[in-house]
């Protein structure tokens, strides 16, 4: 008889349920003490795929396996534990994990005491986690976004009872605090702030990859700015899958904005946040803003389509009129705003005037910056079950348009900063050539520049001689 493998396995139908249940916080992280040396004298590689909440996921992966004895590997080819943290919001970003995971093969071959996992949102997607288990014995752990936790006693059952693990809930969530942290940055750190979404626009996979949204508290997050002070972090990014919306869950009248102003109350330099929802964004947010210069004048703020049949169709809840109404009333109120959005054409059935309607928000707002994207139907979301009418040789050719346009918006943006004097702050020195630094302005603006004296995280005043659609040069001046 067939022993079944204890697997748990991801359920996107189970993922999108909703319950009125208070979040549940998990303050306490202890690693037995069976498995606090399973590191020792092996090293582990982290790949990270997508955004910036894997970003902040893959420290806390490392953060883990440095209490668990490993030390960071220099490369895939030197590991004895191989993570992919992983993206599922588009087809080409899954078409990358598998090839990586594809071009691992011979390392497990080589080496078949080598573990490989798979971990993120993709693993969460139930149609990947089938591919992975059928298609690629070389992944030995599969894991989801709700139990980086466990990771410590996954490790244990594949490293030392030699077992294929594969563990995926598909459940609202709780917040995990005082998980250690492997902050990857020196001058520049990511905070959480929440987790989840329960926005559930029609193309979006993140509610059922990520779960419900979940707030921390206040001053959960308030200590760790603090401490990132200390610590001398010049920049913080406060992160939520929308940081407008963060507090409602949690019965407190509280808001957003009011975590912003207490944020930059604490003195950090500079502070960011990602990423908005226009449904959300309130008149306080944008008073706040422009109260402190300690936050960046710099708001990513997703468009997605300039018509409102195709922005109703996606769930975004808000019209063309009430998004440019609050892109002018920003433009209005907070000084030197640069704006910049996401984009997605070719949504089921966009007929070519709705493409115009985007265009002409494009043309409207020229925006500093654009990330442009071909519709990507997710499993399990409600626009991939749409028929669509529209070749994808159409699709393509829409895109190039509307990049060739936003660009040459773009270029005009940054034009204007030819011959000014802007504070940089400095992120590290060019590969290619030592004396080329690069960083960036408050408004988000790449700039690369020379200068001597440099170290990374300095704030450095550069003159900006020549401007690009994606960048600026310049040289540094006392």
């Amino acid at each position: 008889m067939k022993i079944k493998p204890d697997w748990v396995l991801p359920n996107l139908r189970e993922a999108q349920k909703r319950t009125h249940q208070p979040i549940q916080t998990v303050d306490s992280f202890q690693i037995d003490e069976t498995m606090q040396f399973l590191g020792s004298g092996k090293t582990y590689y982290l790949s990270t795929f997508g955004c910036q909440a894997n970003e902040r996921d893959s420290e806390t992966l490392a953060g883990i396996l440095d209490a668990m004895g490993f030390a960071s590997a220099p490369d895939e080819e030197h590991a004895d534990v191989i993570l992919l943290n992983t993206c599922a919001i588009r087809q080409n970003a899954e078409e990358k994990v598998l090839g990586e995971v594809g071009s691992l093969k011979r390392l497990y071959r080589e080496n078949p005491d080598l573990v490989i996992g798979v971990c993120g949102c993709m693993a969460q997607e139930e149609k990947l986690t089938n591919i992975l288990l059928e298609k690629y014995p070389q992944v030995r752990l599969i894991f989801g976004t709700h139990n980086l936790q466990e990771l410590p006693s996954m490790l244990y059952d594949v490293m030392m009872n030699h077992k294929r693990v594969v563990k995926v809930y598909s459940k609202e969530g709780e917040v995990y605090e005082n998980l250690p942290v492997h902050r990857f940055g020196k001058h520049k750190a990511w905070v959480n702030i929440m987790y989840g979404c329960d926005k559930f626009c029609t193309y979006c996979i993140v509610p059922y990859t990520r779960g419900k949204q979940r707030s921390r508290t206040k001053d959960r997050i308030l200590a760790e700015v603090r401490q990132l002070k200390a610590e001398g972090y010049k920049e913080i990014t406060l992160l939520g899958q929308n940081v407008n919306a963060y507090g409602k869950d949690l019965q407190a009248d509280y808001s957003f904005a009011d975590l912003l102003a207490e944020t930059a109350q604490i003195g950090i330099p500079r502070i960011r946040f990602m990423t908005s929802h226009p449904w959300d964004f309130s008149d306080a947010m944008i008073d706040t803003i422009a109260a402190y210069d300690n936050i960046m004048p710099a708001v990513h703020l997703p468009l997605q389509s300039g018509d409102n049949e195709i922005l109703k169709q996606m769930g975004r809840r808000y019209t063309k009129e009430s998004y440019l109404e609050l892109f002018d009333t920003m433009k209005a109120r907070i000084p030197n705003v640069a704006i910049s959005t996401d984009i997605i054409v070719g949504f089921p059935n966009e007929t070519d005037e709705q493409f115009e309607h985007t265009l002409d928000v494009v043309r409207y707002c020229k925006f500093d910056n654009a990330y442009t994207f071909i519709f990507s139907a997710r499993p399990g979301t409600p626009a991939a079950r749409m028929a669509d009418a529209v070749d994808h040789e159409t699709k393509q050719k829409r895109l190039q348009t509307l990049n060739t346009l936003w660009n040459r918006f773009a270029l005009e943006k940054n034009k204007q900063y030819e011959g000014k004097v802007v504070q940089v702050l400095t992120d590290g020195a060019s590969k290619r050539n030592a004396d080329v630094w690069s960083g960036y302005t408050d408004t988000n603006k790449l700039v690369n520049f020379t200068g001597t004296g440099i170290h990374t995280g300095d704030f450095v005043n550069v003159q900006i001689e020549t401007a690009k659609t994606f960048s600026l040069d310049g040289k540094a001046v006392l």
